[in-house]
């Protein structure tokens, strides 16, 4: 497996050049706001309705980390936006970058911003609605699943790379609505921030929540993997032709 390790300059960009915008920030309700940055595939057709990934980013990033991240995931199949993280950091003195904190005020800017880059996304692109996938690396990870445990019947799966449930505020209160959203959990064999113990420990919460959990484990820390994003790739593109087929086949 190859190692895919962007964060050590955030700044820099490498792979094919693709079309990366940066429109205004949308303004959350406390007046903050957060830039949003959009990824249109390769050879974008106006008539095709694509499925839209909706990316949070790993701490101590921005929003451009998505230029990163596509390549390893597919330059063709999705259109993809980021939000930036709701908590400024300096890394060094004058040099700031973003993650995301899981406080009351954070958790309700950050849903509302995910919310707002979905709906700049569906009047820029043509997005199926039905096939819209959350995702994010760490704290992006952890803070993708409390927003799509809160509002399970808008995404159609979620995906945390090295980032654990949340428990704070009853993350499974919609039971019934919970049960139909697909998660994608994957861990580093030598994680610091998701330890074997606490991947366990939410494996039996969702398992026994009776939640459709795809858990994968990976020779690395803490850090994002090229197969990850592979891997996630391969996980949405079945969840899609699979609905496809099912929605095909008469009753």
């Amino acid at each position: 497996m190859n190692r895919f390790e962007p964060f050590a300059s955030r700044g820099s960009v490498t792979g094919p050049q693709i079309d990366l915008t940066i429109p205004q920030p949308a303004t959350t309700a406390g007046g903050h706001t957060l830039p949003t940055a959009f990824f249109t595939p390769l050879h974008y057709e106006p008539n095709y309705a694509y499925p839209l990934l909706v990316w949070l980013h790993s701490p101590l990033n921005d929003e451009t980390q998505l230029r990163r991240v596509m390549p390893h995931v597919s330059l063709r199949n999705y259109v993809a936006v980021s939000v930036r993280g709701t908590l400024a950091v300096e890394e060094s003195p004058g040099d700031v970058c973003y993650t995301w904190s899981q406080a009351g005020a954070h958790v309700a800017q950050a849903e509302q911003a995910v919310f707002e880059a979905i709906d700049q996304a569906t009047r820029r692109y043509n997005i199926a609605n039905q096939r819209i996938f959350l995702a994010g690396h760490t704290s992006g990870g952890t803070m993708a699943l409390r927003v799509a445990l809160a509002h399970p019947n808008v995404f159609a799966g979620v995906m945390s790379l090295d980032g654990s449930l949340p428990h704070e505020r009853r993350p499974l209160s919609r039971l019934a609505d919970l049960r139909k959203l697909p998660v994608f959990l994957t861990c580093g064999q030598d994680s610091e921030r998701y330890p074997a113990p606490s991947v366990c420990d939410n494996l039996r919460l969702l398992h026994s929540a009776g939640m459709s959990v795809d858990l994968r484990q990976y020779p690395c820390g803490n850090e994002i993997m090229s197969a990850m994003l592979a891997d996630m790739d391969r996980w949405m593109m079945n969840l899609i032709v699979g609905a496809s087929t099912a929605s095909a086949t008469p009753v």
